[in-house]
Parts: structure tokens; C-alpha cells; sequence
């Protein structure tokens, strides 16, 4: 049985301020290069994952929290070819720079 990656992960907390807010608002990757089928399903993917965290994050201002809800994301698009799930890798290290969060535990390479 595979190791969840998040087990054992050290947390931290996150310091939420306005500017944190503002990014997540804007953040809209655009994965051009992308036939649209897959442009269209990771950018619904990135939404859903904005809105989860828009909604909680204020209440659950740790690292665990956020990368748990990129790894829904990620179990969302495993499926995606190699090229599409690159690009979504690289919007949530984006998210990650918005956020100030570090994927020391390798949760999101796992799903490359």
C-alpha cells in the first residue's frame, strides 16, 4: 500500500492578511497550449480549488489545510496527460507563491 504523503507532515501556520485574499481573488491561470477540453477542465479545477480555499481558509489558516485541498485537486486531474498535469503543477506552485506555503512533504510531485 502506497504511503499517503501527507502522513507525518509537519504544519505551520499560515498568515492570512488582505493581500493573501486579493491574489487568491485573481489568480486565473490560463494553460494556453492546451487543446481546450483540458484547458477547460483544469481551469475548472483551479476554481473549484479558489473557491474551497476563499471559503476556508480564513477558518483553517495552516499549511496541512491548503495542501490537503491541493491534493483533491491533484487526485481530480491524476488522469490528465503528462503535459496538462505539468501545467496545473505549475499553477499550484504559483497558488503556493500567493499563499506562502512549501510542499516540503512532495505531495504534489507525487501526482506527475
Amino acid at each position: 500500500m502506497e504511503r499517503d504523503p501527507l502522513e507525518g507532515m509537519v504544519d505551520a501556520p499560515l498568515f492570512v492578511v488582505p493581500r493573501v485574499l486579493d491574489g487568491l481573488r485573481a489568480f486565473s491561470p490560463a494553460f494556453d497550449g492546451l487543446p481546450q477540453a483540458e484547458r477547460a477542465r483544469l481551469s475548472a479545477e483551479i476554481d473549484r480549488l479558489r473557491g474551497r480555499l476563499l471559503e476556508g481558509i480564513e477558518g483553517h489558516p495552516t499549511r496541512f489545510w491548503v495542501i490537503k485541498q491541493f491534493q483533491r485537486s491533484l487526485e481530480v486531474i491524476k488522469e490528465e496527460d503528462s503535459a496538462a498535469r505539468k501545467r496545473f503543477r505549475d499553477a499550484l506552485a504559483e497558488l503556493m507563491g500567493i499563499l506562502g506555503v512549501e510542499d516540503k512533504s512532495g505531495v504534489i510531485d507525487r501526482y506527475l
